[in-house]
């Protein structure tokens, strides 16, 4: 299956309707906004960071990457916001992802939407009640995850 996709960074509206003090986990940068990964699923749009350094399992890291071989970049799932207002993203030229990464994240579309939709699937499984993680589980993979801010949005 193929997946659209496109890089993009999060407008200020969107930081103004998602404060820091009352959605910390959301990822903020004083000087510039960071790029995001863009797919459509679950009929709203999931933006997934670039991260230089991610220290967890609960992402796509990237391998044989320039940056890679000095951190642990990749796209972190665990801060990942769901999207349904288009004026909280921005498409515009001042994007940037390495090359190398971008080619990396084009080849892996369906390993990455898989992953996505595993991760929040596996969320929505605990938070209803139909698949109770066991506590380590759960703090493990969703303790600072963005994903209790769009509950909304999943259905919960």
């Amino acid at each position: 299956m193929e997946y659209d996709f496109d890089i993009c960074q999060l407008s200020p509206a969107f930081y103004a309707a998602y404060p820091a003090n009352k959605y910390p986990e959301i990822m903020r940068k004083r000087n510039r906004p960071y790029t995001c990964l863009l797919i459509e699923l679950y009929g709203s749009f999931v933006c997934i960071p670039f991260r230089s350094s991610i220290h967890h399992k609960e992402a796509f890291l990237f391998k044989n990457t320039k940056r890679s071989q000095q951190s642990n970049s990749g796209l972190d799932y665990k801060k990942m916001v769901i999207i349904d207002d288009m004026s909280y993203i921005i498409f515009n030229g001042n994007t940037v992802v390495d090359a190398d990464e971008y080619v990396m994240t084009a080849r892996n579309m369906p390993t990455i939407a898989a992953q996505v939709t595993k991760y929040i699937d596996r969320y929505v499984k605990h938070v209803s009640g139909k698949k109770v993680l066991h506590p380590r589980e759960y703090a493990r993979k969703y303790q600072y995850s963005t994903l209790p801010y769009f509950h909304d949005m999943l259905g919960l």
